[in-house]
């Protein structure tokens, strides 16, 4: 699992250079990445432009289908309501995540949507892994950006 954070960890600093949120995803099957994205909403001007959905979108692309029914997706923050919901759509098998978000978690902080029994698809969920790097590298980004 750590290694596949640590590859989520290195999306999410590619953020650091652009201005954006760092937040970072990689999707996996069988072992190895199929999809990696991370956040673009400043530079490409939009709102569904986070790492999830860009890490789905490319997925997609490469497995040559939008059911991503034998993956996992790695994210460095828990994923929000968008995420989560195209998670639930995509077929995702298992999500891990790394800092828990109070704000906007999705995945268990504040919803559910992973494991809502409503739905047609659930989720496995892993919360914490990396936790501290992912929730510093955030933190550290803020403090910044407001000049602390």
């Amino acid at each position: 699992m750590e290694y596949f954070m640590r590859e989520a960890i290195k999306e999410a600093k590619k953020c650091l250079f652009i201005d954006e949120v760092p937040v970072g995803a990689v999707v996996v099957k069988d072992g190895k990445i199929v999809g990696r994205g991370h956040n673009l909403r400043e530079t490409l001007k939009d709102a569904t432009a986070h790492a999830e959905i860009l890490a789905i979108q490319e997925a997609c692309r490469n497995l040559g289908g939008w059911r991503l029914i034998d993956c996992e997706i790695y994210v460095t923050l828990e994923p929000c309501v968008m995420c989560a919901g195209a998670l639930v759509n995509s077929r995702i098998k298992r999500l891990v995540f790394g800092a828990y978000d109070k704000r906007f978690g999705a995945c268990g902080t504040l919803y559910n949507i992973a494991y809502d029994e409503r739905l047609n698809h659930r989720i496995e969920v892993v919360g914490g892994v990396l936790e501290k790097e992912c929730a510093t590298l955030l933190s550290d980004f803020f403090k910044k950006k407001r000049g602390l």
